[in-house]
């Protein structure tokens, strides 16, 4: 199955590539890599939620918010490398969590973004990974999502 066939499956579909909140590019090719900028959680350009893990955002709210994030960065990354199935694997992951400063479950959120990936690249979606805890993100959103993808 190819990765636009196994995002079907799973009912979605990448979504447009957001539109930069400052001067930067949602994604960059170099050579066989494609590495994205930050993604934030984006539905229909708007935050479905805002605030902190810990404090108002519950752990599985995060969980889903780090999924859409995903998405997102892997819209970017399709779109710098001329489509889904360009893409033949996850190289790594990096996932930001805006956290109450009690708050440590920030693997746990950043698994959303993982499992998505996994489920739509497979073994070829296994990736290495930091899920950060930081004070806050831009437009308060709860995640962000970087990725760095390898190309067929």
């Amino acid at each position: 199955m190819t990765p636009t066939s196994r995002l079907a499956e799973l009912g979605l579909t990448l979504p447009a590539v957001a539109t930069p909140v400052g001067a930067y590019v949602p994604a960059r090719r170099e050579g066989s890599r494609v590495t994205t900028s930050g993604q934030l959680p984006l539905v229909a350009g708007a935050l479905p939620l805002t605030g902190k893990l810990g404090a108002g955002v519950t752990p599985e709210q995060g969980h889903d918010l780090a999924r859409t994030a995903a998405l997102n960065a892997l819209a970017a990354a399709a779109d710098a490398a001329g489509g889904l199935d360009a893409i033949a694997g996850i190289s790594r992951v990096c996932v930001y969590v805006a956290s109450d400063p009690g708050f440590t479950g920030q693997a746990g959120v950043a698994n959303g973004a993982s499992e998505l990936l996994g489920a739509v690249f497979g073994a070829a979606g296994r990736h290495v990974r930091s899920a950060v805890g930081v004070a806050v993100l831009p437009l308060d959103a709860p995640v962000e999502v970087e990725l760095t993808v390898t190309l067929a």
